[in-house]
């Protein structure tokens, strides 16, 4: 809840009746140096939450589990190969309620290197974090935003030059907190 932004505009995470399930998946991989986990430029054709930074993920299909949709979107968004993905667990769900999504972070590894391959009609472009920028403290910063006439606080993640924030900023706190205990 550090990374949420005030005041939260709809319901409480808590609450959100009539919202759609999600699933997203924080996947860390091995690079040369170090580990890292990567993040989605969202399109800006698309129609919610275009241009911003996010997790592959998307809506649960009909029967599925917040862990199968969660490889499926990352196979189809970037082409993560799912056969090489091992689940770890999953995080709290995040209500997001401009979009009335609830999405479930899903955590996993892969101990190759990954072969990625964006779907440009979903993605505009990929960020690999290492894990050690996503973990510095100094990363964590604060803006104002007016959204729908009202001042906000917005915590967010600065990578890479890019602003991380709202449900992918929380989720990813989350990881951070959990990494740290």
């Amino acid at each position: 809840m550090t990374m949420v932004p005030r005041p939260r505009v709809g319901e409480p995470p808590a609450r959100a009746p009539g919202s759609r399930r999600a699933a997203a998946l924080i996947l860390v991989y091995p690079q040369p140096v170090e580990a890292h986990l990567l993040l989605t430029v969202r399109a800006v054709t698309l129609p919610q939450h275009a241009g911003q930074v996010s997790l592959p993920g998307g809506a649960l299909d009909a029967g599925e589990t917040a862990e199968d949709a969660a490889l499926r979107e990352a196979q189809e968004e970037v082409g993560v190969d799912p056969s090489r993905v091992r689940i770890l667990g999953a995080l709290s769900t995040v209500h997001i309620p401009i979009s009335r999504f609830s999405v479930r972070p899903i955590v996993a590894v892969t101990s190759a290197p990954l072969e990625l391959r964006p779907d440009t009609r979903e993605v505009a472009r990929l960020l690999e974090i290492p894990i050690t920028e996503l973990m510095d403290p100094t990363r964590v910063r604060l803006t104002h935003w007016p959204i729908r006439d009202c001042d906000h606080d917005i915590p967010y993640f600065d990578l890479q030059g890019e602003v991380v924030w709202g449900a992918t900023a929380m989720m990813l706190a989350e990881f951070v907190q959990v990494m740290n205990t």
